[in-house]
């Protein structure tokens, strides 16, 4: 049974549904998510149900469904996305493919004003994401709002109090989205919620978890596992936790003494550094694919960790756990819910860790939060600001910002080009880059290539190229990421260096990355920008030449975020910086949303 007077979430696969936990707990109301076929029985004591999102066709064989019953529960629901199309469908409504699928921003129009949409303006801006839309309203519902695209965008049975919502609203770029939110939430009437009352429910949940075992945990200097570890040894104490932090090679320059001199500060004694990068750039030679690479990082972290353990006598089979640093989106980008799709797999999540978890061999304290939750954790803590507000740094590090080939792509036939230039609807010079990287759209996956624009003022970005990163990707199926490049002004041929990942290519790029922080400091860009990966390019304009991309977002959350745009004095000087690096002769900025591109490359 759910927590009486709670908001229950049913997560229909969406990669937003932590989300909508994430912004329902932010208003101060109690939720907790659930499967979406969980029994009408189990929810009867819930304030409200929200239906979320989900990759998949409501009206497809096998596609996720809810119990019907919940709908005669009295309670108020609230579908969005999916969840809308599952409400339309559930009730005697029609769901279609649309003519038009709508990725990223669309103007959206009231029709009417029920009590969630009550005082808010005419016409406003919503984050749409979807393929499918419902084209015939259910018996009692009238249509609240209509996109340009999708003519039932919202709709309301206010007597049964039921809404259907086809953006969403929990998403930063949702104008008024949280103020829907709000309105939805005091309609349900639930118990109060606060981050106090999550710590006591975090810290009983470790010590049932961990029983009477000891906790071994990976440490990576990034802002989760330093949290996780200091919340360990807060509720277990310093005698049954020890701590390891690996040196892969592929972290950020002087990262392994900053990190000791933090820990040293905060008065941390039980961590162990151990020096693995040989061991790490030897069982990476030779791999090139996205997915391998994380599976390899992962399991060579496992091994190292098995047998550092065994050195210091804490080997799982004498009552000894593993501890990692696990966060919410890690689990949803690798499918980690029932219906999720797989976007790309965690190095917390490869196949030896998963059994470990199945075991019950494997504590997660923060898996259930978001990052700016895992922050405001961290101060309760006690942690020093600067530590917890750190930029978000990859488990894999590097590894998954070296992108490698074994040859030219062979999708984009002779020379690397994939065959669209000279398309009218791109009004500005660009080339299609030889090779892809990982994107999401519509909840699902894509792997795809990126063009990169090119412009008299390389470093100047304007209207049409942000128009461009939004329009280019939404209607061509084989582009999912658009860049400026910032260190040339006109076209040119690249040429592609196969290779894998090497200790010369990750000190390449943790220059290039360093250059980048120094210069993002200086320009007072830390607190504006909320991560800045750098990435290594396996080509150039000529052979052996290798490329950077530099990828500023703007997020909260990691599920969605948007392109920063640099200002054009500090991009200058970051391009020349990094121009000046032997074996780098193009850069290139990023511009593109997520969706339709995941914040990292790989």
């Amino acid at each position: 049974m759910v927590q009486k007077g709670s908001i229950v979430i049913l997560d229909f696969g969406g990669q937003y549904a932590h989300l909508i936990a994430n912004r329902v707990r932010r208003l101060g109301a109690y939720s907790e998510i659930r499967v979406s076929e969980t029994p009408a029985q189990e929810l009867k004591g819930a304030a409200g149900i929200i239906l979320s999102g989900g990759p998949q066709s409501v009206y497809e064989k096998g596609s996720p469904q809810a119990d019907p019953a919940i709908l005669e529960l009295g309670i108020p629901i609230l579908g969005l996305c999916y969840g809308h199309q599952w409400l339309a469908q559930a009730l005697g409504g029609k769901v279609t493919p649309g003519k038009i699928k709508e990725y990223g921003l669309t103007s959206l129009a009231l029709k009417k004003t029920p009590k969630i949409f009550a005082g808010l303006p005419l016409t406003f801006n919503a984050w749409m994401s979807h393929g499918d839309e419902v084209t015939g309203l259910p018996p009692g519902f009238e249509i609240t709002a209509s996109s340009p695209a999708c003519e039932i965008a919202a709709m309301v049975d206010e007597k049964r109090k039921m809404y259907g919502i086809q953006f969403h609203i929990e998403v930063t770029h949702t104008e008024h989205g949280m103020e829907i939110l709000e309105k939805f939430t005091t309609l349900c009437k639930p118990i109060p919620w606060k981050m106090g009352n999550f710590v006591d429910h975090i810290s009983k949940q470790i010590i049932e978890d961990v029983g009477a075992k000891n906790v071994f945990m990976l440490v990576s200097g990034g802002v989760d596992s330093t949290v996780a570890f200091t919340l360990l040894n807060k509720v277990l104490g310093i005698d049954r936790v020890r701590g390891l932090l690996v040196d892969t090679g592929l972290m950020r320059k002087n990262e392994v003494k900053d990190i000791q001199a933090a820990f040293a500060k905060l008065g941390i004694a039980n961590l162990h550094v151990e020096d693995a990068s040989e061991e790490f750039f030897k069982n990476l030679q030779g791999v090139t694919d996205p997915e391998q690479k994380r599976k390899v990082i992962g399991q060579t972290f496992l091994d190292v960790q098995a047998r550092v353990s065994a050195s210091m006598k804490l080997r799982l089979e004498d009552g000894w756990m593993l501890g990692q640093g696990t966060i919410y989106p890690d689990t949803i980008e690798t499918g980690g819910t029932k219906h999720a799709d797989h976007i790309k797999t965690h190095h917390n999540r490869v196949a030896a860790i998963q059994t470990l978890i199945d075991a019950g061999l494997v504590i997660e304290p923060l898996k259930e939060l978001y990052k700016d939750e895992v922050r405001m954790l961290g101060e309760d803590l006690g942690l020093p600001h600067e530590l917890v507000w750190r930029h978000p740094f990859p488990g894999p590090g590097l590894g998954v910002r070296i992108l490698c080939t074994h040859e030219i792509d062979p999708s984009t036939g002779s020379g690397g080009k994939l065959k669209i230039e000279n398309d009218s609807t791109i009004p500005v010079p660009y080339v299609v880059l030889p090779v892809r990287s990982v994107g999401v759209q519509g909840d699902g996956r894509t792997y795809r290539h990126a063009i990169a624009l090119f412009s008299h003022h390389p470093c100047k970005v304007v209207a049409t190229h942000t128009m461009l990163a939004t329009s280019v990707p939404n209607g061509n199926r084989e582009i999912n990421r658009v860049l400026l490049c910032t260190s040339h002004d006109k076209p040119m041929e690249f040429v592609v260096t196969p290779g894998s990942i090497t200790s010369d290519r990750a000190d390449l790029l943790r220059e290039a990355d360093a250059i980048v922080n120094e210069e993002m400091r200086a320009a007072d860009l830390e607190g504006k920008i909320w991560q800045f990966p750098v990435v290594l390019l396996p080509f150039g304009s000529k052979k052996g030449g290798q490329s950077i991309v530099l990828r500023p977002i703007a997020s909260t959350d990691a599920m969605t975020a948007n392109a920063y745009l640099i200002e054009e004095s500090v991009l200058q000087t970051i391009t020349r910086r990094i121009l000046a690096l032997k074996g780098i002769d193009t850069v290139f900025l990023d511009l593109t949303n997520k969706p339709p591109g995941t914040i990292e490359w790989e």
